[in-house]
This record gives structure tokens, sequence and C-alpha cells, in this order.
């Protein structure tokens, strides 16, 4: 006899409905758009972990940037400075310091300043 893929066929459909609750139209409801959209939805998923990475370092090195430009310093002298200090902080921790602990922060870079000029 037969068989007809009736019970699993639902199961599948069900599952991937799931995955499209909150899409309009079609891409809710239409079993072909949907798994299109599904698979669609994954690359951008995939792609922008990826791009969030570097956006967020982008907005740490602008504030940090901006943070030594008021004191005097550009950004590329600063991580020079950093460097040969030897303070290993990296970019997400100072843009913090810059942004809550202001003294901190000018402390952080009169040692870069005193570690280039040396």
């Amino acid at each position: 006899m037969r068989t007809r893929k009736g019970a699993a066929r639902t199961k599948a459909k069900r599952r991937l409905f799931k995955k499209t609750k909150g899409y309009r139209g079609g891409r809710q409801n239409l079993t072909r758009t949907a798994k299109e959209t599904i698979v669609r939805a994954g690359v951008f998923a995939y792609r922008d972990r990826k791009v969030k990475k570097r956006s967020f370092r982008r907005l740490w090195i602008t504030r940090i940037n901006a943070a030594c430009r008021m004191r005097g310093i550009n950004y590329s002298q600063f991580m020079n400075g950093l460097t040969k200090a030897g303070i290993e902080l990296d970019r997400k921790s100072l843009s913090e310091i810059a942004i809550c602990d202001p003294t901190g922060f000018d402390t952080i870079v009169d040692a870069a300043k005193k570690a280039i000029a040396a």
C-alpha cells in the first residue's frame, strides 16, 4: 500500500511556519515563500553577526578618538603611546573608561603621552 506523507508534512509545515511568525503576507503562510524567506533571513543573520562586530569596533574607535582630541592627542598617536607604555586595554574598555571615568582616562592619556615623548 502506498503511504502518503500527511502527518510528517503537517509537522514540517508547522515547524516552518513557527519560524516565520511575525512576517507579512505570504511570507508567513505560503510554504514556498516561507522557505525562501527563512533561507534569506538565515543568510542575513550570519552576515550581520560579523557586521555587528565591525560596527561596534568603529563606534569604540570614534569615541576614543573624540575623547583623545579633547585632551590634545589624536587616536593613532594615543594607540601608539599605549603600545609603547605597555598598557594592554582593548578598545571597548577604553571607550567605556572615556565615557564613565574621565579622570581615569586622563591618566591613561598622560601615560601614553609620556611614552611617546620618551
